[in-house]
């Protein structure tokens, strides 16, 4: 059965940092791309970033345009979690923040990174990030 777990949220202020983790369990973690999304309170889901998700090349990584600079993705895969690393935290940052996997195959499927969540087929329950003014 697959598994994914975030953890990490919190209430932080302005100009904060948070790192998020995904634990994944049940698949082998080589052979999927993880993604990073986030949901507002009335918004649409988003793609934040995602690892090993072009091309189906392990490692690779990408980031939504709009959010590249303040986001960092890594794993570590031995322990199979990947992190999101969250430096200058704003308000408009706050959200529901969710990890997905999906085989890294569908990249080629799909074509270009996998950052749609539409591409995902395994979602984590999400942990809340919250960030004051």
């Amino acid at each position: 059965e697959v598994q994914l777990v975030e953890s990490g949220g919190g209430l932080v202020q302005a100009g904060g940092s948070l790192r998020l983790s995904c634990v994944a369990s049940g698949f082998t973690f080589d052979d999927y791309a993880i993604g990073w999304f986030r949901q507002a309170p009335g918004k649409e889901r988003e793609g934040v970033s995602c690892i090993t998700c072009r091309d189906g090349i392990k490692g690779t990584t990408y980031y939504a345009d709009s959010l590249k600079g303040r986001f960092t993705i890594s794993s570590n895969n031995a322990r199979n979690t990947v992190y999101l690393q969250i430096d200058n935290l704003k308000p408009e940052d706050t959200a529901d923040y969710f990890c997905a996997a999906a085989h890294a195959s569908r990249s080629a499927l799909y074509g270009g990174p996998l950052l749609n969540p539409f591409e995902y087929t395994d979602w984590g329950q999400g942990t809340q990030v919250t960030v004051s003014s």
